[in-house]
């Protein structure tokens, strides 16, 4: 209690500083005009954004700034005009009158850096080209109400804008000094997709509607072989959003003048959502030990995200993980007008020393060496990993690299000394060009990386021969969700953009493209170098799909002794919990031994995992990994693979009226019913729903009787009318992310 008064009153004082300065900079403004020489020149006494016409016009009529009752901001897109109003003490006469618009970005203004933008109002038509601020007189002015349009170029810095409007006399003979006032109004202006001129421009309605203007969209998790659509309420439209992704900007201290340049603004929000280098949004914890944050799987979306950061003085939010990172990037982009997709890659590659190459090491007992040989080497396979893409032209690169763009926030290699990763165009990783910007072989890697398993071999140069290699493991499929379909109860609109990312697999442009990313890596052309030995036994570890809580499964490999000789084999067999980091969480069961196989013969070797061996060792995602490793005496052959799948849970039911009605109050319900045979406990509610209802967490004092049935009941009232979306989630001790979603139409009120 004592912390959180603390931190109550820190943040008052920051604020009152930061008014009192404000407030000081005012008086010194105004008593440095004062002391200027008379004159007998018109003077300002307010300035009219017509906020709500300019938003429509600007495809910003969604954003709640636009809507504020007491303080509405405007929100503008750049490479289009506004219209502006400013009522003077007396007539405005465009004869007598000198009036200078001067438009001021950052904390130092500047005309040089382009930071600083004077406009003169002088025309009744636009003067000058595309690539500078312009202003016209409307024919709407008349007595004391000057009526302007004015043009913001398409590569305008992007963030907090602020007007000083200086007035004058066109005879300068009566007088040169100018009357200052400054409007303290927060304009916003923002990308714009819709314009050709700008760089982010998305040439296509529904991919505009669902990459930049949709508030609620899905991230993809699981295995392979039995992904989901994770519900998330993106919110780029609260209140909350746009303040936050203009001072990720500011955190990340990228320049100013560098603000309108999408490719720099993309890599900016990369490393400024992770807190690894300054105190961005939210901190990253992998280890299932959350007691002091919230645990990445109660998150239902970015609003509650955002404004916990914002009442925490911008202090890191605890905690997230990548698809957390991933749902954070998509609002920050689509909040600043960027087009953003959330895309998942299922057994993705992680290559820690820049050889394209997934290694693992086994001495010549066939045990695996964590590490490698030298300790370093510490390349890991995730079950799935999420990141972005953006949309853009790529100015800086070689004519065809534009388009999606990878970005990534999670925090995994440094890239020019920051946690960063991106943009590097997906055509670039396609073509396995992976010298082009930026980090394109990490992310190159991440999709096309060959597996490889080392034998410990005393004859060879390096004291290593290639026992085998998988060309078709990672990269399985590369999931986001499919703008031209919506499925509330199922994962009919995901859509598979692997061919975006890599040519079909085992098809001549994909091991071309491999070769050409090996041409630019020294250390990849080292480890393809070695060949495979004859094998005379093969192997065949047979995928689990997935099963449902409660049932057992089983690990089995098929071994088939191809050689014409018997073959003494030993196995082992094991199941464990994982993260869906590939991280080993706990052994469930294991099992070893020793056959022969007579010439041509097969046989399957088996290991089977009931319920109660393997539900209480079960973590977030109930994920699974199955692994298998057998030996040939005779030959030393050792063969090993893996395979992941999950646990699945049931699904949260969300009943709602046909229809609700702005403000007015709507009652829902949400349930499920236990699988366990045990009672559920510590539950905690998550419910998101952009444009709805604000975000809650709810704790449930109640505990769930085994076998039983979980009901909720909660009322609101809707905010925003259209087809709206709740987001559930419902967490326990003993099971997790239990989600739902569900569509409601809201009316206008009446």
């Amino acid at each position: 209690m004592v912390r959180g008064n603390t931190r109550t009153s820190s943040n008052w004082m920051n604020t009152i500083r930061t008014n009192y300065l404000s407030n000081l900079d005012r008086r010194r403004r105004n008593e440095e005009e004062a002391e200027k020489p008379p004159t007998s020149a018109n003077q300002v006494e307010r300035v009219h954004w017509y906020i709500k016409d300019n938003a429509k016009n600007h495809n910003t009529i969604k954003f709640d700034h636009v809507h504020d009752k007491e303080d509405p901001k405007p929100v503008l897109r750049r490479g289009q005009t506004f219209y502006l109003a400013m009522r003077f003490q007396k007539a405005f006469d465009s004869e007598r009158d000198r009036i200078v618009l001067n438009f001021k970005f950052g904390s130092k203004p500047s005309v040089q850096k382009g930071t600083m933008n004077v406009v003169t109002v002088e025309n009744e038509k636009f003067t000058k080209n595309k690539d500078h601020w312009d202003c016209r007189i409307d024919p709407g002015t008349n007595g004391k109400d000057l009526v302007v349009q004015v043009y913001i170029p398409a590569t305008t810095m992007v963030g907090i804008w602020r007007l000083d409007v200086r007035s004058g006399l066109q005879d300068t003979s009566l007088g040169r000094g100018m009357n200052l006032y400054s409007d303290d109004t927060d304009c916003f202006v923002l990308f714009n997709p819709w314009c050709k001129d700008d760089a982010v421009f998305l040439d296509d309605d529904k991919k505009r509607d669902e990459y930049v203007m949709n508030d609620e969209g899905k991230v993809y998790v699981g295995a392979y072989s039995r992904s989901r659509g994770r519900p998330w309420a993106y919110g780029q439209f609260d209140d909350v959003a746009l303040p936050v992704s203009v001072y990720i900007l500011e955190l990340s201290r990228i320049a100013d003048t560098e603000r309108g340049n999408p490719v720099q603004v993309v890599r900016a929000i990369s490393a400024g959502v992770n807190d690894y280098d300054e105190e961005g949004i939210l901190s990253g914890r992998w280890d299932g030990e959350y007691s002091d944050g919230t645990a990445p799987y109660k998150w239902t979306g970015s609003a509650r995200i955002l404004e916990e950061y914002m009442r925490n003085g911008y202090k890191p939010v605890k905690y997230g993980q990548c698809w957390v990172f991933s749902a954070l990037v998509t609002t920050v982009c689509r909040a600043l007008g960027i087009p953003c997709r959330s895309v998942t890659n299922f057994v993705s590659a992680h290559d820690t020393n820049t050889s394209l190459t997934i290694d693992k090491f086994f001495d010549k007992a066939g045990n695996e060496i964590e590490g490698g040989p030298d300790g370093d080497n510490w390349d890991s396979i995730w079950n799935f990993h999420v990141w972005n893409d953006v949309w853009m032209a790529r100015n800086d690169l070689p004519p065809g690299y534009g388009g999606w763009q990878a970005i990534d926030s999670t925090p995994q290699e440094e890239s020019d000394h920051k946690m960063q990763c991106g943009p590097i165009s997906l055509q670039a990783i396609r073509r396995g060009d992976i010298g082009l910007n930026y980090d394109a072989p990490f992310v190159f890697a991440e999709v096309n990386a060959d597996v490889m398993h080392w034998g410990e071999d005393p004859d060879s140069d390096w004291g290593w021969s290639r026992l085998r290699m998988n060309k078709y493991h990672v990269g399985r499929a590369i999931l986001t969700r499919n703008p031209a379909v919506k499925d509330d109860d199922g994962d009919k609109d995901k859509e598979d953009i692997i061919n975006e990312y890599k040519n079909v697999e085992g098809s001549e442009g994909e091991r071309l493209a491999i070769h050409n990313a090996i041409r630019g890596c020294r250390r990849a052309q080292q480890y393809y170098e070695y060949k495979t030995d004859k094998q005379d036994v093969s192997f065949d570890l047979i995928d689990i799909d997935t099963i449902k809580i409660g049932q057992p499964f089983q690990v089995k490999v098929v071994v088939r002794n191809e050689s014409d000789e018997p073959r003494k084999i030993s196995s082992l067999l094991s199941a464990r919990s994982v993260f869906y980091t590939g991280v080993n969480v706990s052994l469930i069961k294991k099992a070893e031994g020793t056959f022969t196989l007579g010439p041509k013969q097969t046989q399957d070797v088996a290991l089977t995992i009931q319920y109660n061996e393997y539900w209480k060792k079960m973590v977030e995602n109930c994920m699974m990994k199955i692994y298998a490793i057998c030996r040939v005496h005779e030959t030393s052959q050792t063969w090993t693979d893996e395979d992941d799948f999950i646990v699945e849970k049931p699904k949260l039911q969300i009943q709602t009226p046909q229809e609700a009605r702005v403000k007015q109050a709507c009652e829902i319900t949400l349930s499920f019913n236990n699988p366990l045979d045990v009672p559920l406990t510590e539950l905690h509610l998550s419910v998101d729903g952009a444009g709805l209802l604000r975000s809650r967490s709810i704790t449930i004092e109640s505990e769930v009787p085994p076998k039983g049935k979980f009901s909720h009941t909660m009322r609101f009232l809707p905010r925003i009318h259209g087809d709206r979306k709740i987001i559930a989630t419902v967490n326990s001790k003993e099971l997790y992310d239990i989600s739902g979603t569900k569509t409601l139409k809201v009316l206008k009120s009446q």
